[in-house]
């Protein structure tokens, strides 16, 4: 077997299968009634190689000593419900979007907030995340729910950007606006705000281009459509959205951080989830930036999006108790 070969099937393997091959090779210390400074030590090690990063592990650590330390911890299911917890408290104490859009509704079948004729999503991303994508599957599961959904192609940047998007709403059957290549990014969301209104639809997805903090002028950029679109619906963007990659690790964090500098943002688009063993990078943002997960992208078709639960992504990253 190659070392990439092995690579990858380490990543397959679920976080809780590697805690009990690497970090608790001895049964016993738990069975006795604690957990040894050296098991702790391997503990804190899967973690961080899981991309929960250095505070979130840190955290979760502490609180497996105190639990092992209050006998808390006497049996390998009663670790892993505690870590089980731990983790789940910390997504569902990220905070979610109160839905607060000018009706404070939600869509049937979706977790998004949304405003009284409208409902205005603006998704960033830098390039390569999926973030095109993940637009077309979320049109597909609004267009799913009985929703009328039109998508705007801002990214007047990148070659063929504009024919990507509108080949998704061709296939997926919804509403396309757009602009010419190298034209206000700005101008095409107001047509596509203005194009929304006109044709009642419920929602209207904007697809910026990607960009990196370093590219001031693209940042710039970004905050001119969102200042284009609360002029023009006052309350929105009702959800700005971050696709990240999963299987970038703690780059995630980083890029998080970068965007929510310039804007304030209801959540992430957390693509590629299928592609990891890992995902503790959600865990990290939701704890140190106090940004929710709110869709998993699971696979390539276009029903591979998954609304986030804490408790369902919790069974995901674990895998089950036997699992291997």
């Amino acid at each position: 077997m190659s070392a990439d070969s092995g690579f990858r099937s380490e990543r397959k393997r679920s976080l809780w299968r590697r805690i009990v091959d690497f970090a608790l090779t001895d049964v016993n210390t738990i069975v006795e009634g604690g957990i040894d400074d050296e098991a702790i030590e391997r503990f804190e090690r899967v973690l961080l190689e899981a991309d929960f990063g250095v505070e979130t592990t840190m955290e979760l650590v502490a609180g497996l000593e105190r639990a092992s330390e209050r006998g808390k911890i006497r049996s390998m299911s009663e670790l892993r419900d505690h870590l089980s917890g731990e983790i789940a408290a910390i997504l569902e104490g990220s905070g979610r979007p109160d839905g607060s859009g000018a009706a404070g509704e939600e869509s049937s079948g979706t977790t998004l907030a949304r405003g009284e004729d409208l409902g205005i999503v603006l998704v960033l991303g830098v390039n390569g995340v999926g973030k095109t994508t993940s637009v077309a599957k979320l049109a597909h599961r609004l267009q799913t729910a009985g929703d009328t959904v039109l998508l705007a192609a801002a990214d007047t940047f990148r070659a063929g950007a504009q024919e990507q998007l509108r080949a998704w709403a061709d296939r997926i059957g919804v509403g396309f606006v757009g602009g010419r290549r190298g034209g206000d990014p700005a101008a095409v969301t107001f047509d596509a705000v203005e194009a929304a209104l006109s044709r009642r639809a419920d929602w209207v997805l904007i697809d910026t281009a990607g960009r990196l903090h370093t590219q001031s002028d693209l940042m710039a950029e970004l905050e001119k459509i969102d200042r284009v679109i609360s002029r023009n619906v006052p309350g929105a963007p009702h959800e700005r959205l971050l696709v990240v990659d999963a299987t970038s690790g703690q780059n995630v964090l980083a890029q998080a951080r970068q965007f929510g500098a310039v804007l304030e943002l209801s959540g992430l688009v957390l693509a590629k989830f299928d592609s990891t063993g890992r995902g503790g990078t959600a865990v990290a943002v939701a704890r140190e930036l106090s940004v929710p997960v709110r869709f998993l992208g699971t696979g390539e078709a276009l029903d591979d999006l998954e609304p986030f639960t804490a408790a369902g992504y919790v069974e995901k990253l674990l895998g089950a108790p036997g699992d291997v």
